[in-house]
């Protein structure tokens, strides 16, 4: 075992197999339609069961970071339970349920129960990654997140095969399956580096409320879930809006289709690249401000053609499009991995898994708020795009306000 207890073995390994199994959880618009005919409710009503799992993502990584930090292997464990528990729940549900049954089974498996697996599984790895990588903690982080979001540009056609070939039930019985197996070996695999030894906790003043009056947290806090936020509020709209630029012509059709799988593995490389440039940097808050002034950019960018042309289609448009899509996709999936290193430059690896936790709980606010307010945004205007992309320029700037003004230097 000794050939095993090393960095990639023991660490990059099995965060890879946690997070390329709970990053699924994006591939929801793969199969949510399907959902919603088998069991005879709108796509609207389905959707919550996305926005659920988000939350209770958020929300249960907040609470789990105390028991992450006293035993990792009790928490991989459980995030691999809830996880597959959800993942097979709910295709029983859809299997021998219809309706309002049906739609509260999926609300409890894949939102509530997957949900808790989703966020306790991500926040397991992260400390254990950066003790290994005690040097590069920002490639650390990358590394696994990065394989959070890749999950959907690899999972994406699996699902699609298994649904055509097998139905929908069934892609959730034989994926939770596989899942369990990849989390299971994760769990088996995943240790601390030799002699590190967690504080008793014996006086720990850690305290969640101090947390929120701490500026500098509170300021990362804000940036991060506004970060979230106009990223689903974009992404989850990414092939209407691509249809809108474009006209939708027939021609153009195998161009919006890959779009999602381009934009996935910009997300993905966002994970790794922004977070490894962090390491190179004299203030991890530096790629922050970054993400912010591209995103300020590329939305200024689309915004004028979409408003002059009053969304107008035309190739030109379409491709202005699609770069603002890469853009958004590359510095929302930077800001995930380029979180936990940010938050040890300030505040110590001590209690990382805690602080870190708390700090995801943006991620279950902005899971209910980003793609929503698109809807009520399209349902007030008559489904006009380009007042979604004010809203997110001038959230994008209010981010750059806070980066600049409340996330003072480590140096």
């Amino acid at each position: 075992m000794n050939g095993l207890n090393n960095k990639w073995a023991r660490a990059a390994i099995p965060a890879l197999l946690i997070h390329c199994s709970i990053g699924t959880v994006y591939c929801w618009s793969t199969f949510k339609e399907a959902i919603g005919e088998r069991i005879g409710m709108s796509t609207f009503a389905v959707g919550w069961a996305f926005s659920l799992a988000i939350f209770f993502l958020g929300m249960s990584a907040a609470f789990a970071g105390r028991m992450v930090e006293r035993d990792i292997h009790k928490s991989s464990l459980l995030s691999c339970i809830c996880f597959t528990v959800g993942m097979i729940g709910t295709g029983a549900f859809i299997q021998f349920t219809d309706g309002i049954v049906a739609l509260i089974g999926i609300f409890i498996c894949y939102g509530c129960i997957m949900g808790i697996g989703l966020g306790v599984g991500y926040l397991t790895p992260v400390k254990t990654l950066m003790l290994w990588f005690s040097e590069q903690k920002g490639l650390a982080t990358g590394i696994s997140i990065m394989g959070f979001g890749l999950a959907k540009a690899i999972a994406t056609p699996i699902m699609e095969l298994i649904q055509d070939k097998f139905g929908i039930y069934q892609m959730f019985y034989i994926l939770g399956a596989v899942y369990f197996v990849m989390m299971l070996l994760g769990h088996f695999l995943l240790k601390k580096p030799d002699g590190w030894v967690e504080p008793d906790g014996k006086g720990d003043s850690f305290k969640a409320t101090e947390m929120f009056k701490n500026r500098t947290f509170c300021g990362i806090w804000i940036m991060f879930f506004i970060n979230i936020h106009c990223g689903l509020a974009l992404i989850t709209y990414e092939k209407q809006i691509l249809s809108v630029a474009f006209g939708g012509a027939a021609a153009l059709a195998a161009v919006i289709s890959i779009v999602p799988s381009v934009t996935a593995a910009f997300n993905a490389l966002g994970r790794i690249g922004y977070s490894t440039l962090s390491d190179k940097m004299k203030d991890r808050n530096t790629v922050y401000k970054a993400i912010f002034i591209s995103c300020i950019a590329v939305t200024a960018v689309a915004l004028i053609p979409f408003a002059i042309t009053n969304g107008h289609k035309s190739v030109v448009l379409g491709a202005i499009v699609i770069l603002l899509l890469l853009v958004v996709n590359l510095g929302y999936g930077g800001g995930f991995s380029t979180l936990p290193a940010l938050l040890s430059s300030r505040f110590g690896m001590d209690r990382i898994s805690k602080i870190h936790g708390l700090a995801l709980s943006a991620w279950a606010i902005a899971g209910l708020t980003g793609n929503n307010m698109s809807e009520l945004i399209l349902s007030a205007t008559g489904r006009t795009y380009d007042y979604i992309l004010i809203a997110t320029l001038i959230l994008y700037i209010v981010a750059m306000a806070v980066c600049v003004t409340m996330v003072k230097s480590d140096k």
